[in-house]
């Protein structure tokens, strides 16, 4: 039943309670309980809203993977790629980088500029980046049916 909850929170964080209940079968006080105790676990991280980066002026994404010297632990290099506001999303990765970051710009020259300031944090060996050329879909909602098998999977 949760998985339903935060399947229908996910599409639209913006829904009644009462709403989300006569979806899922349940009252609009069983619900709130529900999202409450979500909350409360950390399952639930926050309510957010979803902005188009290209209707603010962010045109330009790339994928830029990270490579440590081995000279500083990763867990050191990561707060300084969280201070850099085109750093969308970093992930710590296994293979032939130890990061993967998603960075959004104004344009290219704004990406080289993101790159070089990158390559100037003390640990960092180098870079490989990849220009996102269209977004299919991001920003995608969870739907947990498939973990039940509502949905298959």
């Amino acid at each position: 039943m949760d998985a339903r909850i935060i399947s229908a929170l996910g599409a639209d964080g913006r829904r009644s309670y009462a709403d989300v209940g006569a979806e899922v079968g349940l009252s609009t006080a069983a619900v709130h309980e529900r999202v409450k105790k979500l909350l409360d676990k950390g399952v639930i991280r926050r309510f957010s809203i979803s902005v188009d980066p290209e209707r603010v002026g962010l045109n330009f994404t790339a994928f830029v993977a990270i490579r440590n010297d081995g000279g500083i632990h990763c867990r050191d290099v990561a707060p300084r790629l969280r201070a850099m506001p085109q750093v969308e999303e970093l992930h710590s990765v296994a293979g032939e980088y130890d990061f993967l970051a998603k960075v959004r710009t104004t344009h290219a020259r704004a990406l080289e500029d993101v790159i070089y300031e990158i390559k100037a944090i003390a640990g960092v060996a180098r870079t490989t980046s990849t220009v996102v050329l269209n977004t299919e879909f991001e920003d995608r909602p969870l739907d947990l049916g498939w973990m039940s098998g509502d949905k298959g999977g």
